[in-house]
């Protein structure tokens, strides 16, 4: 039977209260930026935005709308109890924060605008679960059908690749998905667990 597991539940716990407090209790507006990653090329600038490096864990925890949350929640939900428990919660809990913050770095470095979400952490736990379980078969929300979990990750990342270089969808942080799955491939490498099941 599914389950969720602890780490998994208390990130998306989380995510939503961030998310709640940051649009619709922030009793100071200006406390907002706190919770967005901007470019060290904008403090002092416009709308007195600036970078701080508690951006970088802060950042992950809040989302542009509430679709940007579900996605990336329903994302944790069904595929990061699959991998905290092979990597057991301390392991998990460094892929998670380790490929966020990579995945905003890389975002940071290639694209100079603001950024929020924890899609660079969920990208290193999909690019985790596909690394450890290439063959095990999964069934993407919109398009019917099962298919292994190496072939969705390679999509995912060549679509990324493609919107970042040619600005199609410039709206999303393409290279934080990016940055956060080759954070994630690169620490299941590292522990030797990669293709538990093939």
């Amino acid at each position: 039977m599914y389950s969720v597991t602890d780490v998994v539940k208390n990130i998306i716990i989380l995510n939503v209260l961030v998310f709640i407090t940051v649009h619709y209790f922030m009793p100071y507006p200006e406390w907002r930026i706190y919770f967005e990653l901007w470019h060290p090329k904008y403090e002092e600038g416009i709308h007195g935005v600036f970078f701080h490096p508690v951006q970088f864990v802060t950042s992950m925890f809040n989302h542009a709308d509430i679709r940007h949350l579900l996605f990336n929640m329903f994302g944790l939900y069904f595929l990061g109890p699959y991998v905290e428990r092979v990597l057991g919660p301390q392991r998990f809990l460094l892929l998670y924060f380790s490929s966020g913050i990579v995945g905003s770095v890389a975002q940071m470095l290639i694209d100079e605008g603001g950024s929020v979400g924890a899609s660079g952490a969920i990208y290193g736990v999909l690019i985790a679960f596909a690394t450890m379980f290439p063959s095990l078969r999964l069934n993407l929300f919109l398009i019917p059908g099962y298919f292994p979990a190496k072939y969705i990750a390679i999509g995912l990342i060549l679509i990324g690749l493609f919107s970042g270089f040619t600005g199609f969808n410039n709206n999303i942080g393409h290279f934080a998905h990016i940055g956060g799955a080759v954070c994630g491939f690169l620490l299941i490498q590292f522990w030797g667990l990669a293709k538990l099941r093939d």
